[in-house]
This record gives structure tokens, C-alpha cells and sequence, in this order.
């Protein structure tokens, strides 16, 4: 138990004790479960990040717990911040390979090729880890070091507003697929299901970055002006609120994604897809027609767009050359009899 009174103290609350440990233990059952999700629907590429992600999260709510005895030692508060502030961000990764993988099966409704869309995300969100990560280190380990404290925040803030902005552009992309759907009169109960999905763990994870931002924009004022206004002051010393809008939102995320695992809903197969008439037929997966470093180069095929001529190749057009997956019903998960490739 921490007794040393002389010591200087990292937290501007008297930290809970249980808090973290309940967070720890809502997470660590949550992370679990996914890993035996994978193992049972063969999910390992598409939902690897919720199990890194929850591992990183989970370890950074029982150091958290372990440093609420021992506020005054530097290392364990320093770990404590840069575990939790990296966790939801690897979280995130996870949608973007859900976004992928809903592209794969309804590719006729694509914006973009499902495979770039992935990496354009990741690579976004690796930036917005790694400031994120310099920016916790910088701030747990600063002290009364106004510059470092004010470098830290602000890392941390670019890194909550450009994840922000990842997730509005998430979003944008969802609603353009949904309304492409309704349109051609797709919009199946599981596809509707992945929609309002994603559309809900992208707002959870919104939210969490507009708390991250008024937290880090309230340190750098603090440090600039020297006074603490209202929010400030609520935000800075009271603990509830990242339990509030850090924990809370990435425990129900986790949990979402649980309930709905894209192994449950999806095909195993990448290249069984929906055709117009709602049923599932296994085609050749989305081809791209150009060169590599082209499709890293306008992964939005603009240059096809402007010709009247798009690279990929619209399979789905021809669906007699494709075979059908069972019944057609894409209400329920279709064995399959054939190879798999895992999603």
C-alpha cells in the first residue's frame, strides 16, 4: 500500500482502485472471447486487431490498477497512459477491415478497391498510433516540464483530431455503400446489421476522440495561460471522466463487435458475393486491372472514373458464370463445400 507522502504524485485525483481493476477484468472477457471467435470462424485477418488491440488495453487498465497503489512511481504511470491511449486506436484498425470485407461482398457497391481502402485506413490509423504513443510517453514522463507537457498534449490532441477525421471519412464511406444498396434494393437484413454496426462502434470511437481532444486542448491552455477554466478543471481533476468517454465507449465496442462478429454474418470465402437478386454466388473476387503502385497511387481509380472506363473488372454483371452458394438465403451463415479462404 502507498504510504510515502513526500514523493511527487503524477495524478491531479486520488485514482481509484477498483475502476480499473472492473475495466480490466469487462475487457480482459471480452478479448477472450474474440480469441476463441477467430479460432471458430477462421476471422484471424479481419479481427486480429481486436485481440492486439484488447490485449493492449486490457494491459494498460491492470497496470493503471497496479499504479493507483503507487501514485508517485513515474514508470508505472508513464506505462499506465501510454497503454491506454494506444488501445482504442488498434481497436480501430478493426473497422477498417470490416469495411474491406463488406466491400469484397457487395463489389459492385464498392467506392473504391476494398483491398487499398484497408491499407489507406491502417496506414492513417499506424499515424495516429504513433502519435498517440510519443505523445503519452512525452506526457507521463514530463513532470513539472512545461514544454514537455505541452509537446505531449499536443501530439496527443493532432492524433484525436485526425482520428476524428478518419472516422467521419469512415462514415461517409458506410453511408455511401447503405445508399447504394437501398437503391438497388440489396439492403439485406445482415448487410443493414453491418451498416448500423459500424456506424455505432465508429461513434463510439468519435467520442472518445472529442474527449481526447477537449483533455489534451484543456493541458495545452493550462500550460499556456497558467489558469484552469471550468472544463479544464472538470476534466483535468476529476477521474470519472475517462472512465466516462475512454473506458465505457471502447468496453461497449468490444462487446458490439462480440455480438456482431463478422464470422457469424460473412461468408468465409472473400469471393462469395451478393448479387442483385440477394443471392450468394462465388465469383472471382475484385480485380484490378492496373499495375500496383497505381492502385496505392488513386485507389479511388479517378483516372478510370474520368475515361468512362473503371480498371476493375465488373464480374457481378455476368452472375451465370459464377455458381450459387446454397439456398441463396443471406439471412443465415451458408456452409460451404469447397476450399475456404479466410477473410
Amino acid at each position: 500500500m502507498y504510504t510515502d507522502t513526500t514523493s511527487p504524485r503524477y495524478y491531479a485525483y486520488e485514482p481509484s482502485h477498483v475502476l480499473p481493476a472492473v475495466f480490466a477484468s469487462l475487457i480482459g472477457i471480452s478479448l477472450l472471447i474474440h480469441i476463441v471467435q477467430n479460432f471458430r470462424y477462421r476471422s484471424w485477418k479481419v479481427m486480429f486487431f481486436m485481440v492486439w488491440g484488447g490485449a493492449v488495453f486490457t494491459s494498460g487498465w491492470i497496470v493503471r490498477c497496479v499504479s493507483s497503489y503507487y501514485p508517485t512511481n513515474k514508470n508505472m504511470y508513464i506505462a499506465q497512459a501510454v497503454l491506454v491511449l494506444a488501445g482504442p486506436p488498434i481497436y480501430s484498425a478493426t473497422e477498417y477491415n470490416i469495411l474491406g470485407r463488406l466491400m469484397l461482398y457487395l463489389p459492385m457497391h464498392a467506392p473504391m478497391n476494398p483491398y487499398r481502402v484497408v491499407l489507406f485506413f491502417i496506414y492513417l490509423g499506424a499515424a495516429v498510433e504513433g502519435l498517440t504513443a510519443a505523445g503519452g510517453a512525452q506526457l507521463g514522463s514530463a513532470g513539472t516540464d512545461s514544454n514537455l507537457l505541452r509537446s505531449g498534449a499536443t501530439l496527443i490532441a493532432i492524433g484525436a483530431v485526425l482520428q476524428a477525421v478518419v472516422e467521419v471519412v469512415f462514415m461517409s464511406i458506410i453511408a455511401t455503400i447503405q445508399y447504394r444498396c437501398t437503391r438497388a434494393s440489396m439492403l439485406t437484413s445482415k448487410v443493414h446489421t453491418f451498416c448500423i454496426m459500424l456506424y455505432g462502434t465508429s461513434a463510439l470511437v468519435l467520442l472518445r476522440c472529442i474527449f481526447r481532444s477537449i483533455e489534451n486542448f484543456s493541458t495545452i491552455g493550462l500550460i499556456s495561460s497558467g489558469t484552469c477554466g471550468s472544463t479544464c478543471r472538470a476534466i483535468l481533476r476529476h477521474e470519472w471522466y475517462l472512465y466516462a468517454f475512454e473506458a465505457a465507449p471502447m468496453l461497449l465496442y468490444t462487446y458490439w463487435l462480440n455480438i456482431i462478429h463478422p464470422g457469424k454474418f460473412l461468408p468465409s470465402n472473400r469471393n462469395i458475393y451478393l448479387d442483385f437478386e440477394k443471392g450468394e454466388r462465388r465469383g472471382p473476387g475484385w480485380i484490378d486491372n492496373r499495375s500496383q503502385w497505381q492502385t496505392f497511387m488513386d485507389p479511388l481509380d479517378f483516372e478510370g472514373i474520368l475515361k468512362g472506363q473503371p480498371a476493375h473488372e465488373k464480374f457481378w454483371l455476368r452472375p451465370d458464370d459464377w455458381p450459387v452458394m446454397g439456398s441463396g438465403n443471406t439471412d443465415c451463415r451458408t456452409p460451404l463445400t469447397m476450399t475456404n479462404q479466410e477473410v
